[in-house]
């Protein structure tokens, strides 16, 4: 399964990137994803939180699965920056794993596809460089790295991420848990990398928002704070216990 290609258009992405990167510089992206179970799980109920970011001024959204993607893709017309979390046996990554499901989220509607750009094991066996290579080839898609420190922020550059995202910090063993956002590593790479950062992960108020475009972030992506009535109903509840 692919897209169709030819050598001419391989790096075509290449002018999508810049048309995109105007689009979402200094904004926010909405992250619109449900696991199963939660009461808005299903491609319907994403594309209408989609479609309600977009009238608030999102400028760009995140979400997971190819059927999700497409929903959101006839609500909103601001780019998706696409995943398809897998749970494969043996691997601890999960964002798009594997260049198949690069290229389903591609064939669902995406500008960007995200993937798992840390060190971690990847099923296909492929190291950074050939794994974006390949989903540059088979999809003419710019690609976004989730990266867990500042090492794989190096690497993914190095191996032609187009932007990078903190999005794993603190999911990773070999980074910091915390609560917070991960600023520090965010300033770190904004400061000395030349590719766009995106600050993702545990932003949940505008003014952390705020901060993190001051240390840096090309735009910033808030998910639960914004898309997950449940864990935003249980912050206040827990904030009411202890107030």
């Amino acid at each position: 399964m692919s897209l169709p290609t030819s050598h001419s258009v391989h790096y075509d992405y290449m002018e999508k990137l810049s048309s995109l990167m105007e689009q979402l510089r200094g904004g926010l992206i909405v992250s619109c994803q449900a696991e199963v179970g939660e009461p808005l799980y299903g491609s319907s109920h994403m594309a209408v939180i989609a479609a309600a970011a977009a009238i608030g001024g999102a400028v760009g959204i995140r979400a997971n699965y190819p059927a999700d993607i497409a929903a959101i893709r006839q609500a909103v017309t601001i780019p998706i920056i696409g995943i398809y979390k897998l749970d494969i046996p043996g691997y601890a990554v999960r964002v798009t794993p594997t260049l198949e499901s690069a290229i389903e989220v591609a064939l669902a509607g995406a500008d960007i596809i995200a993937i798992d750009c840390t060190s971690r094991p990847h099923p296909d066996g492929l190291h950074r460089d050939e794994h974006i290579r390949l989903i540059h080839e088979q999809t003419n898609l710019p690609v976004m790295a989730d990266i867990s420190n500042y090492e794989e922020g190096l690497a993914a550059q190095a191996a032609g991420a187009d932007l990078l995202a903190t999005t794993l910090s603190g999911y990773t063993w070999d980074s910091p848990t915390q609560e917070a956002p991960d600023f520090e590593l965010l300033h770190r790479l904004a400061s000395s990398l030349s590719l766009p950062v995106i600050a993702e992960g545990r932003i949940a108020t505008p003014a952390q928002a705020a901060e993190a475009i001051r240390l840096g972030a090309f735009a910033v992506v808030v998910g639960s704070a914004i898309t997950r009535p449940a864990l935003i109903t249980a912050r206040f509840v827990r904030g009411m216990a202890h107030g």
